[in-house]
């Protein structure tokens, strides 16, 4: 039997004024698993770091500086004279002048290319856009918005509790001026500029609702970038709650948690959570909603570092006992593939339903520079708490459902028949255990 709710699987609609629909960009978000992430560096001390990383395999603890006429330092290796010797003899003898951050960026990018897929440097804009995503939150006034069949920009959604919310903009508020300026003929990049490079603290939005012309003031602000859905679906001998998880930002646990305390005061008797499509985030954030569920002294999932192999355990106190059900399918990644791999191995009543992961089993560091660019590149391998790498291969359902076109062409709950054979096991299972 087909049971509706709130929350199907449907890739929520979490994108801010400035972020439409991009499958390119879905597509990129595949390869993130941060497990740190740091600032203040510029572009020449990278350089250093990335250098000296590759070449002897440590941690960099102090921010190294490089001078045009010589480094000064630690000794460094042979390698790291030869770039810094080059570097400088173009600077000097190339026979136009160079933009000496422009040339530091080339010589990044060009060392980040000769790494693996996931090892990338990001100019200023695909930082911005990557750091909000990891960050769970930006700097903005919280709609998103879309031209409509007239060309007019429609307030498609408003975040709870954002700046734009608090000034009573509402969704299908069609918005027509930006601080007195007419909107005509603008695109959705330009109406993007005119808020997040305004510069200034308070924005006046005039709007159109019913007709009627209204001006609201917004105060730019921080504004939470939702990651976890909820629902409960009622079976016949208790409830089962559901938790869809979008990223792992840096806020997702928190929202789990949240979330998970809302399910159990409802008196779920099981769980599912779905990371259908979700590309990673901080690996810190699927440790800790691990450690809500495991037994103390468990093991959560294992880093490698060369060929030096780390048992990452749960050392808290929490965990819970009710049948779990993961969903997943060939989009899920990084940090998702941990927390299934996790279950699978480590908590003893739990099913993994849906379609072989992506199989990325690497960790990524990612670095912000001062002048607003980003590097990240691999640090470690993954392993399952079994000690099985995953990359390239994926991990695999204990039961293999795949959609149908019924639900791609009308992605409902009745029409999810991944959520659907989640229910019906979780329903079956509890109805045997009673008999």
């Amino acid at each position: 039997m087909a049971r509706k709710g709130r929350s199907p699987f449907i890739k929520p609609n979490f994108k801010k004024i400035s972020q439409m629909e991009d499958e390119s960009f879905q597509e990129e978000d595949i390869r993130e698993v941060i497990v740190e992430h740091k600032s203040g560096f510029n572009i020449v001390e990278v350089l250093i770091i990335i250098v000296v990383s590759i070449a002897f395999g440590v941690a960099v603890g102090n921010a190294l500086s490089i001078f045009r006429q010589e480094y000064q330092g630690e000794e460094v290796s042979d390698s790291l004279q030869e770039l810094i010797a080059v570097y400088n003899n173009i600077l000097d003898s190339y026979y136009e002048d160079l933009d000496e951050q422009e040339l530091a960026d080339a010589a990044i990018n060009g060392m980040m290319s000769s790494l693996d897929d996931y090892s990338m440097y990001m100019d200023e804009e695909n930082a911005t856009t990557f750091n909000e995503t990891v960050d769970g939150s930006y700097q903005g006034v919280g709609v998103t918005i879309t031209v409509n069949d007239d060309n007019q920009f429609l307030i498609l959604d408003v975040s709870a509790d954002s700046p734009a919310e608090k000034a009573g903009i509402r969704s299908n508020d069609i918005l027509t001026k930006i601080d007195g300026d007419a909107l005509d003929g603008k695109s959705l990049d330009d109406v993007t500029s005119l808020v997040r490079d305004s510069g200034k603290e308070k924005i006046t939005f005039t709007l159109l609702r019913d007709g009627e012309e209204l001006e609201k003031e917004v105060s730019l602000g921080t504004v939470d970038l939702v990651s976890v859905l909820s629902d409960v679906y009622p079976l016949n001998n208790g409830n089962a709650g559901y938790i869809y998880i979008n990223s792992f930002a840096a806020n997702t646990y928190k929202q789990f948690k949240k979330e998970l305390k809302k399910l159990e005061k409802d008196n779920i008797n099981s769980l599912i959570i779905d990371v259908r499509s979700n590309p990673g985030g901080h690996l810190g954030q699927t440790k800790k909603i691990l450690e809500l569920f495991m037994d103390k002294g468990s093991t959560l999932y294992q880093v490698q570092f060369k060929d030096d192999i780390t048992n990452i355990k749960d050392k808290t106190k929490a965990s819970r006992s009710y049948p779990v059900v993961v969903l997943m399918n060939s989009s899920s990644a990084s940090a998702s593939e941990i927390l299934a791999a996790s279950f699978q191995d480590s908590y003893e009543d739990a099913t993994l339903i849906g379609e072989k992961t992506y199989g990325k089993g690497t960790v990524q560091t990612a670095y912000s520079l001062s002048d607003g660019s980003s590097i990240k590149y691999t640090t470690e391998k993954w392993l399952t708490p079994k000690g099985k790498w995953i990359d390239g291969v994926g991990v695999t359902p204990d039961k293999n459902i795949l959609l149908t076109d019924e639900y791609l062409s009308n992605p409902i709950p009745e029409n999810d028949f991944q959520l659907q054979s989640a229910l019906d096991y979780l329903e079956s299972k509890k109805n045997t255990s009673e008999n």
